[in-house]
């Protein structure tokens, strides 16, 4: 029986509630192939939970900035070259100088993953040198690639053309649990209150411009609702002060980065998800974010903005409704007239548990192993 290749898959984060990392590794090992997945260890990450593939973290002095950019490549390129591997699988542009280098001079195969439109994310556009950096690196390495993937067909036809570089697709659909995987959590377990409906805004990167800010001021209008943050980014704190500070700790909870089978349990619980990201930057444009799918796998349906891979969803599977304006009282003013009609709410649930059958990993992961399988 041959032997399959040896796969080390580096990502920047610290692992514990990367799905799409986590997703990868796990199908790649059922396949049968030897994985290793390398990503960081920050002072506030949690512990690991225990993987059947093979985990390394780095701790680093620095968690952010250009330093630690560069001491996370330079402490990956040199781990690279002393580790055995047929294929290097480099997530984001965060990680690809050291990965495309140290497969240049072990003769490994470099595969790709972009998550997102890296270039174009706000953190970057605001900040001009830095993002003429990021995108000099682009230019150099991307032509270079011979096997590559990205999270929709939005950014692949965006990569494809800039690039000439045949950027397949693997969407973010998320692991479908069995339900005893799924902890048994009750509203009352999580100190809901038993006479509000509940909307859910779940995410690991809540930044700048995701729709946050706009759903907390809508709170302000919606006295008998309750607003529930799961998870972590860059705004998250600002968020609880600007709660705080307008008196809705009442109407507003947050909640930490959970583990997959937990955030399932959370999520299932709600009667809404939220999705608002604005269409002001390209990568926000063209995104499919992770939640969508979450929401969908966990049979609620959903309120979105009109960004076109997210629309087009919502409206194909006909899960949720979609809301153009994100003013305070127009958007309390939709999520109001939603909550109005529980007849659709109905259909627009049960479409979500048909969706989720189709929309899972089971079905999607088929595409991740025809690109490694041929990768050259």
């Amino acid at each position: 029986m041959t032997e399959k290749p040896r796969i080390i898959s580096a990502v920047i984060s610290d692992l514990v509630t990367d799905q799409r990392v986590h997703r990868a590794a796990l199908s790649l090992h059922e396949a049968g192939y030897p994985v290793l997945l390398v990503g960081r260890q920050r002072k506030a990450s949690l512990p690991l939970d225990q993987r059947p593939y093979a985990v390394r973290r780095f701790r680093l002095w620095w968690e952010k900035g250009p330093l630690f950019y560069a001491a996370f490549n330079l402490r990956l390129f040199l781990f690279l070259l002393t580790k055995k591997a047929d294929i290097l699988l480099a997530n984001d542009l965060d990680t690809l100088p050291a990965v495309w280098l140290a497969a240049f001079i072990k003769g490994s195969k470099v595969v790709y993953d972009s998550h997102e439109l890296f270039c174009e994310v706000p953190e970057l556009t605001h900040r001009p040198r830095t993002r003429n950096i990021w995108k000099r690196i682009e230019r150099f390495l991307l032509p270079k690639l011979r096997n590559a993937y990205t999270v929709n067909e939005s950014i692949a036809s965006i990569y494809r053309k800039e690039y000439g570089v045949d950027f397949k697709v693997v969407r973010n659909v998320p692991l479908r649990l069995p339900a005893q995987a799924i902890p048994a959590l009750t509203r009352a377990d999580l100190q809901w209150p038993g006479d509000r409906r509940v909307l859910v805004f779940q995410g690991t990167g809540i930044n700048v411009d995701r729709g946050a800010e706009e759903a907390i001021r809508a709170m302000e209008f919606l006295d008998d609702i309750l607003l529930v943050f799961v998870g972590g980014g860059d705004v998250y704190e600002q968020l609880r002060l600007e709660v705080s500070s307008k008196g809705l700790s009442d109407r507003v909870m947050f909640l930490p980065r959970q583990r997959p089978e937990t955030l399932r349990a959370i999520t299932r619980l709600a009667d809404f998800g939220l999705s608002l990201d604005k269409d002001t930057n390209l990568n926000y444009r063209y995104s499919l974010p992770n939640k969508l799918f979450d929401y969908i796998q966990a049979g609620i349906p959903v309120i979105a903005t009109s960004i076109p891979e997210v629309q087009r969803i919502v409206e194909q599977y006909r899960v949720g409704g979609i809301v153009s304006d994100l003013r305070p009282e127009a958007l309390a003013g939709f999520i109001r007239a939603t909550f109005s009609d529980p007849g659709r709410i109905r259909t627009w649930k049960e479409n979500a548990q048909l969706a989720a059958d189709e929309l899972n990993w089971d079905q999607e992961k088929t595409r991740l192993l025809d690109i490694i399988e041929h990768a050259r």
